[in-house]
């Protein structure tokens, strides 16, 4: 009997218990209710996982999970981030709203602008318009330093807007970033995700419980536990 007991004292001292869910061990987590994270295993990686969060009873549950795939050059601290390398900005972002040249997936709450033969997104960092949907592009914008949206049907089927240098921008941060499909390979900054998982995730999202994505790594410098 005591020879058990022993056994029992040491094995209770070698249990760890499990580590809280990762939105437990973040910083921030926007203040909502709901919470979308891109994790990479590190800043030079291009793929990761992408989950989704709800909170319910006080406690994040996970709602789904999809692999995804970030920049070709990997990601970057948002904040110091330059337009054009390739890199996926690291962060706590809102999400404005979702678009597509597909209609919006039943069940879609968030507001939802379709795709016309005018939509771009505007890079150029000397238009007015920098960062921003136009349909038409304005004089200032050049088409050279833009997206045609309707030119990238696969990818643009679905998305959602990442509030990356969105609300104030600042010229050169970068533009255009979104959660989208996934095309033939790494993004050009954006998450991208399995066309399924992005008609799961903008059924799932519910704008009135003010769901944030947050984009990182599992440690260093940019990891997700920071935002």
């Amino acid at each position: 009997m005591r020879t058990l007991l022993a056994l029992g004292a040491v094995l209770a001292g070698l249990y760890t218990a499990p580590p809280a869910p990762l939105p437990e061990r973040m910083a921030d987590t926007g203040g909502g209710t709901q919470l979308i994270i891109a994790e990479a295993a590190d800043a030079r990686a291009t793929t990761g996982t992408l989950t989704w969060w709800d909170r319910r009873d006080g406690r994040w549950v996970r709602a789904g999970s999809a692999p995804a795939r970030f920049g070709a050059k990997g990601l970057a601290e948002g904040a110091g981030r330059r337009q054009g390398t390739n890199t996926t900005p690291t962060g706590l972002y809102r999400l404005p709203y979702a678009f597509g040249v597909r209609p919006a997936p039943a069940g879609t709450a968030y507001r939802y602008a379709r795709v016309t033969d005018r939509s771009w997104w505007c890079q150029d960092n000397a238009s007015r318009a920098y960062n921003r949907w136009v349909e038409g592009l304005p004089k200032d914008c050049r088409a050279a330093e833009s997206e045609h949206l309707v030119a990238y049907r696969t990818q643009y089927a679905y998305a959602l807007v990442i509030g990356f240098n969105y609300d104030r921008p600042v010229r050169g941060r970068g533009a255009g970033i979104f959660l989208h499909v996934d095309g033939p390979g790494a993004t050009a900054g954006c998450v991208s995700v399995p066309r399924d998982a992005m008609r799961r995730v903008l059924a799932w999202a519910d704008p009135d419980r003010r769901p944030h994505i947050a984009v990182g790594t599992r440690g260093g410098p940019t990891a997700i536990t920071r935002y």
